[in-house]
This record gives structure tokens, sequence and C-alpha cells, in this order.
């Protein structure tokens, strides 16, 4: 019985994962939009200044990773929960009720294509930005790719908890709409953190974004993410996903 529901579930992935790339919302926004984003960023003359106490940091030092945390976002708050939320509107769900699918598969299969788009964004980013910009890699890798998992299961998360209360393709962007602008401020697309006001800059650790942030701050910088940026993300993985799977709604 293990084997036919692995199987059923590879089956899953793979169809969900053709029809997210068939659908380009999830590519083009969560790979080209920010990309493309990052290139202007590159040519703009002030953000090569040097950012006052950031190690030797440039602001374009500092924008790639906040674009790598804007990819997720993105995924998070438009791609994941609009296709999920779109199959609930069409009766797709309704339909999967009667198989022994179940919530789980079906959230872990949005959540397994997303992730792998993820993935090539993020390398594309860094690649293009130390290819491209002459921009370092994170000093510590392993610090780095500990905190993007957890940050990457963070966010993804979130867009799994809309995808699985939202009624609707309409009502799942609005919210993942209204989310997504104080997600990217606290991971300081608008602004370094360091420069917010002292009552954001203590919100700012425990948001999602921010304590992806600050996480890949310290792994550019040489240092292990710390042990609370690092059970923040964690915890917002773990809680949104349970209510995720808990609360789902077919129709």
């Amino acid at each position: 019985m293990s084997t036919l529901q692995g199987s059923a579930t590879w089956r899953l992935v793979k169809a969900e994962s053709t029809l997210c790339v068939r659908d380009k919302v999830a590519p083009l926004w969560g790979i080209g939009f920010p990309l493309i984003l990052l290139i202007i960023l590159a040519s703009v003359p002030d953000l090569r200044q040097l950012v006052a106490g950031g190690g030797g940091l440039t602001y374009f030092d500092l924008y790639v990773p906040v674009l790598i945390l804007f990819n997720l976002a993105i995924l998070a708050t438009a791609s994941l929960p609009a296709a999920l939320a779109g199959y609930r509107e069409n009766g797709v769900l309704r339909r999967m009720r009667t198989t022994p699918v179940g919530p789980a598969r079906v959230l872990a299969a949005q959540l397994v294509a997303n992730f792998a788009i993820a993935v090539i964004a993020m390398v594309l980013f860094l690649a293009t930005a130390w290819l491209g910009f002459g921009v370092d890699l994170p000093q510590h890798p392993l610090g780095f790719a500990l905190a993007w998992l957890l940050a990457a299961a963070a966010l993804l998360a979130i867009g799994l908890l809309i995808s699985a209360l939202a009624p609707g393709r309409a009502p799942a962007t609005a919210i993942g709409t209204v989310l997504f602008f104080p997600l990217i401020f606290f991971a300081g697309l608008w602004g370094p953190i360091s420069q917010m006001p002292p009552l954001l800059r203590e919100i700012a650790p425990f948001t999602p974004l921010g304590a992806g942030m600050g996480a890949f701050q310290n792994a550019y910088l040489g240092h292990f993410p710390s042990v609370v940026q690092l059970l923040t993300l964690a915890a917002y993985a773990v809680v949104c996903a349970f209510v995720a799977v808990r609360w789902f709604r077919w129709e």
C-alpha cells in the first residue's frame, strides 16, 4: 500500500510541476522578474557605495539576498496560492476529494513544484551577481544553505496556508497581495533594516523575511546564522504547514 501511495504522490508531484511550468506564472514572476530587477539595480551607481557598518558590503551586495527572499515571497503569495485556489474554484479539488490523495499530498505536490523553481532562481541570482557584477558569494556556504532552506520552507508554508483556506483565485490573490508588501518590507527591499525606526527594527527579526534577511547577512559576513533566526523560520514553517493540512478546504 505504501508503495502505491508513494507512486501516486510522485505522479501528482510530476503533474503539478509540469502544470506550474506550463502556466508560466511561477517561472516569469518567480525567476524572470526578480532577475531583471537584479540587473536594473546593478546599474544604479549609488547602490555601489559601501554601507556604514556593513562589513565592507555595498548596498547592491545587500540587495542580492533581498531579491532571493523577494523571489520566495512572490512564489508564496502569488504563484502557489493562485494555482491551488484556482483548482478549488474550478471544482478540481472537489473531484480529488473522492480519491485517496489527501490534503497533505495535494499540498506537498505544490510545495515541491514551487521549491524547485525557488532553487533555480536562487542559483541564477547568485551566479548572475557573482559572475556578472562581482558580488562575493556567501562566506559561510553551509549557514547560507540552511538559512535559505528554512526561509523557503517558512515562506512556502505561508503560501500553502493561503492556498488551503482561500475559496478561489481572486481571494487568494487578494490575501497574498496584502501579505506580500509587509513581508518584503521587513526583508529590507525599501531600505536596510538597520535604518528602520527602533520599533520596526525590534519587530523585523521575528517576521519570516526579517529573520531570513538577518540569517543571510550573517552567512555573507562569514558567520553561522543565529539560533533565534533559524528557530523563527522553522516555527513559521511548522505552524503554517500544520494549519494548512489541518484546515484544508476541498471546496
